[in-house]
């Protein structure tokens, strides 16, 4: 395709805040040595990584077919470097800094309150290293459910690791003024004191998942949920049908939490600060004849609204869309980048292709009327197709 096919004076705004949040990343080198300057190795990567690279290899061979696209945002004097010299690169770029350059660009791009934040983790299987005693990556993200947006994220050694980092991204969110009002809705390993104070602390409010590493207090609530008088509980249903499943839902929700043990600083002190509400969810899963039943427990911070809760309760299960692209669409379970920074790294670089790519809408079919919105593989096929699509990706224009 050439110059003449796409148009590059469309307004730059939204793809400078990109070019900017990469320069503010310090690199170390002697400047009179570089040939490659930083910013201009990262907006390749990224490129790359939008267009269907999952590799090093992949992102070379995409950036010296593209050189011409690449060259209209930065100069590119020598070129694209080679793949062992970006894999060294991305080794050396300290991950925090990546971080704070990631989370800036999302603050600056998308800076409205979201009113559903899930954390969660998830593990990239290969990035172990058995010989030198490292084990797999495993990444905590800040995911805006409704926004379908990754907002911050923090890589930990392994899972048990989530308890210490899920504060130091609570703190980063509200420092980008992304946390207070919101829910912030975490699976059983956040269900922590320290956690849920650390919330309230900063004006959100939580939903905390209530499971066996809290053994009598499940307890407690699930005995409390069997014998409630009636006019102490607050119901609603739903019902989801898709892909040949069938998902009922019946959530209960009370407030009548001051029953609950406590041995803290005062006899009958809340067991978690700020709790006002109990929930129970129990699923019945019916698919291909096989029928399957599940109860749940949660604490919450909100008041009892029934709907309001199952809205977070259900928003939180979103982040799951998110693994679930990383893994089928970026291959990020077969990724085997190992030694230094490069596996922290290329997650961040991975989030910031997602978050552009779901943010833009590209219908499916030949005709106009068309609704089928063209999935997260299908645009990055596109993108690795199209420069005019590339740089409406990049450019996030209007809907």
């Amino acid at each position: 395709m050439t110059d003449e096919e796409f148009d590059f004076d469309l307004p730059r705004a939204q793809l400078r805040l990109l070019l900017e949040a990469f320069s503010r990343i310090e690199d170390d080198r002697e400047p009179c040595k570089v040939m490659y300057p930083l910013d201009e190795v990262l907006f390749l990567v990224v490129c790359g990584t939008i267009c269907s690279c999952d590799d090093f290899d992949d992102i070379v061979l995409w950036g010296e077919q593209n050189l011409a696209f690449l060259r209209r945002f930065s100069e590119f004097y020598f070129g694209v470097p080679g793949a062992a010299w970006l894999r060294a690169l991305l080794n050396r770029i300290d991950p925090a800094l990546f971080a704070d350059c990631f989370e800036a660009w999302i603050a600056a791009l998308w800076p409205e309150r979201h009113e559903r934040i899930a954390i969660d983790g998830k593990t990239a299987r290969r990035t172990h290293d058995r010989k030198r005693g490292l084990k797999s990556l495993h990444t905590l993200s800040a995911y805006a459910s409704s926004a379908r947006l990754v907002l911050a994220q923090r890589c930990v050694p392994e899972k048990a690791n989530e308890i210490t980092a899920i504060p130091d991204l609570l703190d980063q969110l509200a420092r980008n003024g992304q946390l207070e009002g919101a829910v912030v809705t975490l699976d059983a390993m956040g269900c922590q004191i320290a956690i849920a104070q650390k919330i309230i602390d900063h004006g959100a409010h939580y939903v905390l998942s209530l499971k066996g590493n809290q053994p009598t207090l499940e307890a407690d609530v699930l005995d409390y949920f069997r014998t409630a008088p009636a006019h102490e509980i607050l119901a609603t249903t739903t019902l989801e049908k898709g892909h040949g499943r069938i998902e009922t839902r019946h959530y209960k929700a009370a407030a009548h939490s001051g029953w609950i043990a406590s041995d803290r600083s005062y006899p009958g002190a809340p067991r978690f600060p700020g709790i006002t509400t109990l929930v129970q969810v129990h699923r019945t899963t019916e698919q291909a004849g096989d029928i399957k039943n599940e109860v749940s427990l949660y604490l919450s911070s909100l008041p009892p609204d029934i709907q309001r809760i199952a809205a977070a309760i259900r928003g939180h299960w979103s982040v799951e869309s998110l693994h679930w692209s990383l893994d089928v669409t970026f291959n990020e379970d077969q990724s085997r980048y190992r030694r230094g920074n490069g596996a922290k790294n290329m997650a961040l670089v991975r989030r910031f292709a997602f978050n552009l790519l779901r943010q833009t809408t590209r219908k499916t079919g030949k005709r106009p009327t068309s609704k089928a919105v063209a999935s997260l593989k299908s645009k990055r096929k596109i993108a690795s197709w199209s420069p005019q699509f590339l740089l409406q990706v990049l450019q996030l224009q209007p809907r």
